[in-house]
């Protein structure tokens, strides 16, 4: 690491509701919003963004816990902001609080966990994993 994640770095990532993003149930009675997958991944984007800054070259973070709670739905053509800021750092280990906004009202709000990881080390373990599995294993 070039440097420890500090309490209260923090990042933002916006998105639009949009045909990529939305629930794929959507139909004449049920309205076109951002589908929770799509939330959580953008939450989890801000998080990554917050502590990047802190890591080397041959470092990433990885997700390794998400608990989030979807309040509110967001149709279509709104923007999302979502924000992640550290709320404690310990060795590898940084915990998130995490939240988004319509501009209307909050849309969610949790905790993520990341695990900052030397990527050649990750990419080995991966390729073990993928030598060792069948054709059929791979679907």
């Amino acid at each position: 690491m070039k440097y420890p994640p500090r309490l209260g770095m923090s990042a933002e990532e916006r998105l639009v509701v949009g045909p990529s993003n939305r629930i794929v149930f959507a139909d004449d009675r049920m309205p076109a919003v951002l589908a929770t997958p799509w939330l959580v991944a953008h939450l989890e984007y801000a998080a990554r963004a917050a502590i990047a800054p802190c890591l080397d070259d041959d470092e990433r973070s990885v997700g390794t816990f998400v608990e989030v709670e979807h309040l509110a739905p967001v149709p279509e053509g709104l923007t999302v902001t979502c924000r992640a800021r550290v709320i404690l750092a310990d060795g590898p280990v940084v915990t998130f609080q995490v939240e988004a906004h319509d501009g209307f009202e909050a849309v969610a709000r949790g905790l993520h966990r990341r695990r900052i990881i030397d990527v050649d080390r990750f990419a080995r373990r991966v390729a073990r994993k993928k030598a060792a599995s069948s054709p059929r294993d791979r679907g």
